[in-house]
């Protein structure tokens, strides 16, 4: 299911169609999101058929190439084409994911691409991701510490180590908080699964030491506990990250402080 944050009292549209070139050897249809981003203008959903005899692999090559070949007003984010910067993030045949890692090949029938559920549309694919960053910043993202800094590093062990694995990988694409209804329903006071696993990340850093004012950070009905385990989060993670996991471990963390 995918909730998009339209424009007001707006319906998406039949668009325009645009054919297959002569003499395609693998014509694939491609349903992407329009919405110019001007006042009263309804979004529309345009049709390409893309000979994927002439494209690479990737939807993002096909996007690419659409922008480049065909449409050159349609409007996407994108960088680094690896699956590390998470620019791409995109809703692709119903669930969130990376345009540069999900194959055209795995898409059954026509390839339907729309924007990241929830956030306001800025134009086409291109999202709003103001509060996102807001509320990454909030949990204050760095090493706090307050003994005196050491001659070299801070050192681990490589136990210690080990915990921030499967934590330190995300790569803010947006596709866990996006994909969560908690956070459609609570965005502006519900902190969302990306926030809350770095927030973790630095909650299991033994080299960090405010554990303590980091938890009392959290501890709020909303910022923290609108997680109901739905595990959206986790089944769309593009990094194959365990977002609802941290969520708990903070939770545990501050029932230990009682304890």
């Amino acid at each position: 299911m995918v909730q998009l944050a339209l424009p007001k009292n707006s319906r998406i549209q039949p668009g325009k169609r645009h054919p297959a070139p002569a003499g395609a050897a693998r014509p694939k249809e491609f349903a992407i999101y329009r919405w110019s981003g001007e006042p009263g203008e309804q979004p529309r959903l345009d049709t390409f058929t893309v000979d994927l005899a002439d494209c690479g692999p990737m939807v993002l090559d096909a996007l690419i190439k659409i922008k480049s070949e065909i449409d050159s007003t349609l409007t996407f984010r994108r960088s680094c084409r690896e699956g590390i910067c998470g620019s791409c993030a995109m809703n692709i045949d119903g669930q969130n994911t990376l345009a540069c890692t999900k194959a055209i090949e795995d898409v059954e029938g026509p390839v339907k691409i729309y924007p990241l559920p929830h956030m306001q549309v800025v134009k086409d694919l291109v999202v709003d991701f103001a509060t996102f960053w807001a509320q990454y910043e909030s949990i204050q993202p760095w090493l706090k510490s307050y003994t005196p800094a050491p001659q070299k590093e801070r050192r681990q062990s490589p136990a210690e180590r080990e915990r921030l694995d499967g934590l330190y990988e995300c790569i803010l694409c947006a596709c866990c908080s996006t994909s969560c209804p908690s956070y459609w329903w609570n965005g502006d006071r519900y902190l969302g699964p990306a926030a809350l696993l770095q927030a973790y990340r630095w909650l299991a850093d033994s080299r960090d030491e405010a554990t303590a004012e980091r938890l009392e950070e959290l501890e709020d009905p909303f910022k923290l506990y609108r997680c109901h385990t739905i595990m959206n989060c986790t089944n769309t993670c593009p990094k194959g990250l365990n977002p609802a996991k941290a969520i708990a471990e903070i939770k545990k963390l501050i029932v230990e402080k009682y304890l």
